[in-house]
């Protein structure tokens, strides 16, 4: 975003506009240099062609409130503000107060609040920062204005930040622990069980020996994403999923012991209801597992960051895994559940 400032006798008008790389949803700045105390003026388009100019504060680098007593108040130019496309420029002006260099931060978010209301909330910026303006500079006299200006730019895709580091590390790690450690370990018993003794030990590593570590940390990850961005914890669908997905996960893991170290009696070879339910909670986790990461993905990601979705070609491998899992899983059925059951048909006889 490009920001431009014309100093009159006894205001200051200002030019907040998007440079045409990104879909202005909205764009912001404040008198100050940090985000803390800054009075900020945050302004976007309505869906009827009108524009929404909100006075804020923050105390921190949250969600900042609004000002019902700013410094100086902000006037909406509506008449000089446009938006068309991804070319938007929002005008507003406000008292001068005779200074001759102006810091100022800036933020520019891609997601329209989608209200009129001054004080409704609105999703993380793309891109913030700080800058200085010359407000002592002139401008050329051929021009239909008069006073002087101060501009400066910010533009491009920005780094990551670090929550943004931290959500990417997240989704990654998560991605690991559950959509393919724990499938692998769900289709090796479904394979190795008829064949093999030992295939519980790989079993028990895939599912917790490392798949515990690696969800931990997944989902450590994200819970210091959402503290470092300054938002707000479990408010929304993906998160409060995250949590309840955790909590079975660490269920089905207790279960997995208790059926392993705890027989039922009558010996080798009986089927007790828990095992049942081991089995069909951990399709259900699996499950969850492959909606919660297309969901942290393709919806998390950009209403969170700002930020574009990610290419199709992400979704293209998601969807070929999606189908790929069930299918392996059911062609193990169809291959081998029949010799296991009479394989514990025989133990039961042999006991």
């Amino acid at each position: 975003m490009c920001i431009t400032a014309l100093v009159n006798d006894t205001t200051v008008e200002y030019q907040l506009a998007s440079r045409g790389r990104r879909q202005a949803g909205w764009m912001a700045m404040g008198f100050g240099t940090e985000m803390a105390g800054s009075p900020m003026v945050i302004m976007w388009e309505n869906s009827d062609g009108t524009f929404t100019l909100s006075q804020r504060e923050a105390t921190a680098e949250v969600l900042p409130a609004v000002d019902s007593d700013p410094p100086r108040v902000a006037t909406l130019q509506s008449t000089l503000s446009s938006a068309a496309g991804t070319d938007a420029t929002f005008v507003f002006t406000i008292d001068a107060n005779g200074d001759t260099e102006q810091d100022i931060i800036y933020a520019f978010g891609t997601v329209n609040p989608g209200s009129s209301d001054s004080s409704t909330g609105f999703a993380q910026h793309l891109d913030a920062g700080t800058l200085r303006l010359n407000l002592a500079g002139t401008i050329d006299t051929s021009s239909n204005s008069s006073g002087s200006n101060g501009s400066s730019a910010a533009s491009g895709d920005p780094p990551l930040r670090l929550y943004e580091r931290l959500i990417v590390a997240h989704g990654i790690v998560c991605t690991v622990g559950f959509l393919l450690l724990l499938p692998f370990g769900s289709l090796l018993a479904r394979y190795l069980r008829t064949f093999s003794a030992t295939w519980y030990t790989g079993h028990w590593i895939s599912q917790f020996g490392l798949g515990g570590p690696i969800i931990i940390a997944g989902v450590v990850l994200g819970i210091v994403s959402v503290a470092k961005a300054g938002a707000i914890h479990l408010d929304d669908d993906h998160k409060k999923w995250g949590i309840a997905i955790f909590v079975l996960y660490f269920v089905q893991c207790g279960l997995g012991a208790v059926i392993h170290w705890f027989k039922p009696k009558g010996g080798a070879g009986r089927r007790p209801p828990q095992n049942y339910l081991h089995a069909v909670l951990g399709l259900l986790i699996i499950g969850l597992g492959f909606y919660q990461v297309r969901t942290g993905y393709h919806v998390e990601w950009p209403e969170t960051t700002g930020r574009d979705p990610l290419p199709n070609g992400v979704n293209i491998v998601f969807w070929i895994w999606v189908a790929i899992v069930p299918v392996l899983y059911v062609a193990g059925l169809l291959l081998f559940l029949r010799k296991q059951y009479r394989q514990e048909a025989e133990a039961r006889k042999g006991q």
